[in-house]
Order: structure tokens, then C-alpha cells, then sequence
């Protein structure tokens, strides 16, 4: 399999039966957990159907850190698909993103740290961003942070 086929696989394990505005915060706090446990600090933003649910600018982040993740997350608002399938569909084409996308690259950035909110039976209803380390460290967090909400989420649901 290769990476594209991957990450479109990671889209359907990475399904959520329900999503609330405390669903976002939880999610939101397991990932400024999981970057405390690394040392580091990452900018955050959970969208629900363009409505913000949860943003976040850990200690170490700048500025920038914010045009960063709303760049990123407009490709999942244009593509429905992670950043990080993005920027391998187009590498797969022999392409870059930045050389091929027809989109602003101030405006968009196919990099790894965004991924589709996606939820049951309704498919692709917002984005979940982290930015902060390198695409493929922050697309490896999000999936984390999103894999093990979902867990948790799981559990509460069978109890």
C-alpha cells in the first residue's frame, strides 16, 4: 500500500460518532497533553462547520503559528482530505502543491497538521489543526490526539 493509500485509510479509522463543543475542548487537552510530553509547544484550532470550537497557542508558539494552522486548514476545507494527502497526491503527480495547486500560498499550505473532522454519516463537517513541529511531526500528532480521544470516546459511549 502506498503512502496516499495510507493516509486515505487513516481517514476511515478517524471517524467520530458524535462531535459537541466539548468533544473539542477534551480533544483540544489531550493535545496540549501530548506536546507537554514532548517539550514542545504547538498552536491548536478545532473547527466545526466554520464555527471555532476550540484554538490554542501553547507557550513557544509566535504568531505565526496561527496563520499557520488556517493555512493548513483551508486544504481540508478545499480538498476534504488531510494536508499531509495532499501534499503526497501532488507529489505522487510529479508535482509540489506550491508548483501545481492554483491556490495562494499565503492563503493555503498542503503540509502535514490538519485533518478533516469527520463524522459518522455525515462525512467531512470541519478540521482538527496542530501546527508547531515539522508537517509530518504535526500530521503524526493530530492523528495521535485523534486516535486516542476516539478511544476514550469509546469507552464513555460503552459505559
Amino acid at each position: 500500500m502506498d503512502l496516499c493509500e495510507q493516509l486515505l485509510e487513516l481517514e476511515k479509522e478517524l471517524v467520530f460518532s458524535s462531535f459537541t463543543s466539548e468533544d473539542a475542548l477534551a480533544l483540544g487537552l489531550v493535545f496540549v497533553r501530548l506536546a507537554r510530553e514532548k517539550g514542545r509547544g504547538i498552536g491548536i484550532k478545532i473547527e466545526k462547520n466554520g464555527h471555532v470550537l476550540f484554538t490554542h497557542l501553547m507557550d513557544g508558539t509566535m504568531p505565526e503559528n496561527a496563520a499557520w494552522y488556517d493555512r493548513k486548514k483551508r486544504v481540508v476545507d478545499r480538498y476534504f482530505h488531510s494536508s499531509r494527502y495532499v501534499e503526497e497526491m501532488y507529489r505522487a503527480l510529479g508535482t509540489t502543491f506550491a508548483a501545481s495547486g492554483l491556490l495562494n500560498p499565503e492563503q493555503y499550505q498542503a503540509v502535514g497538521g490538519a485533518f478533516p473532522l469527520l463524522l459518522q454519516g455525515a462525512g467531512v463537517i470541519g478540521s482538527i489543526t496542530v501546527c508547531g513541529l515539522s508537517g509530518e511531526e504535526d500530521h503524526n500528532l493530530c492523528v495521535q490526539g485523534i486516535r486516542e480521544y476516539l478511544q476514550i470516546q469509546g469507552r464513555e459511549e460503552r459505559a
